[in-house]
């Protein structure tokens, strides 16, 4: 059972995740899972509190992770909330040093990021329908995430003043609510166009005045969570043969900028990164897509 203050400590870094840091209900879940799963570790063990925590004690429970066969990615997810978490006690100077700061991180194996080849998200683009309303936001939504590659909790977030139709850009927050402008071609401005057109007045409520684009059937503002569950369901409605997420459009967006030879700091500015290292893994993407067309089409491959 975790103790009444620890709680509130839980429950204050959630506000500040939610208020200051703007992060998305997907994150602000994890994060709160991830401190949770550790506060039931220090409770069924040496019950020792937060402030009488060592480095060693982390290490102790990450080794606990490893041998009830987390992965490393899932574990370095875990550890990294936690050094958020001892990070915000030691700025409320709950903790006068963050346990967690030190402890080592699983190496992690390279995995790439999944994406479509530009001819598939062509396809699948090509077979959304448009005949609901649903449809057509649908399709506002998968045009927009694949031509801005923003993240689905910026899409979620978005409202009505943020679509720049003159200069066809969409002004957004990212995390830690840093501001970028974002373009988006003319698919997704008829996209769009035919949704806020033909859609959107269907969907809102008249006693609602709600200001987001993306609209639920409830006429509010649709979650990131509901736009996940929409990508998935128009990729088994359209049968293709790859599961793909919000995260994934954001990757096929950045692989294809790269493959049509954009420069990496210009991808980097566009999603939104802080560091150019995280760009830097759809560079090996490319070069695999260098290599599946040399192997396919090369008489001598």
């Amino acid at each position: 059972m975790v103790e009444s203050k620890e709680a509130q400590w839980l429950s204050w870094f959630v506000r500040y995740l939610e208020v200051e840091k703007n992060c998305s209900s997907w994150t602000v879940t994890h994060y709160t899972k991830d401190i949770e799963q550790f506060y039931t570790y220090l409770s069924t063990h040496d019950s020792k509190r937060l402030q009488e925590l060592v480095h060693q004690d982390v290490r102790y429970y990450i080794s606990e992770l490893v041998d009830k066969g987390y992965s490393k990615r899932t574990i370095a997810r875990k550890l990294s909330s936690l050094r958020s978490f001892g990070k915000f006690l030691e700025r409320e100077q709950i903790l006068s040093v963050n346990p967690f700061l030190h402890a080592h991180t699983p190496k992690q194996d390279t995995k790439l990021p999944r994406f479509l080849y530009e001819e598939e998200m062509d396809h699948w683009l090509r077979l959304l329908p448009t005949t609901t309303p649903y449809d057509l936001r649908d399709k506002a939504i998968i045009e927009l995430l694949y031509a801005t590659g923003i993240r689905v909790s910026e899409c979620s977030l978005l409202h009505l003043e943020q679509v720049h139709w003159q200069s066809r850009t969409v002004r957004v927050f990212g995390k830690g609510r840093k501001e970028r402008y974002v373009p988006f071609g003319k698919k997704a401005e008829v996209a769009l166009h035919d949704y806020l057109q033909q859609a959107r007045p269907k969907l809102l409520k008249e006693t609602s005045a709600t200001q987001a684009l993306f609209l639920n059937n409830r006429g509010n503002q649709l979650s990131d969570r509901s736009i996940r569950k929409i990508v998935a369901k128009r990729i088994q409605q359209t049968a293709v043969q790859k599961r793909i997420s919000p995260h994934d459009i954001r990757h096929s967006f950045a692989t294809h900028l790269l493959n049509g030879g954009a420069d990496l700091r210009t991808v980097q500015e566009l999603l939104g990164h802080e560091s150019l290292k995280t760009t830097q893994i759809y560079t090996h993407v490319s070069k695999e897509r260098l290599y599946s067309v040399y192997k396919n089409f090369h008489p001598r491959a």
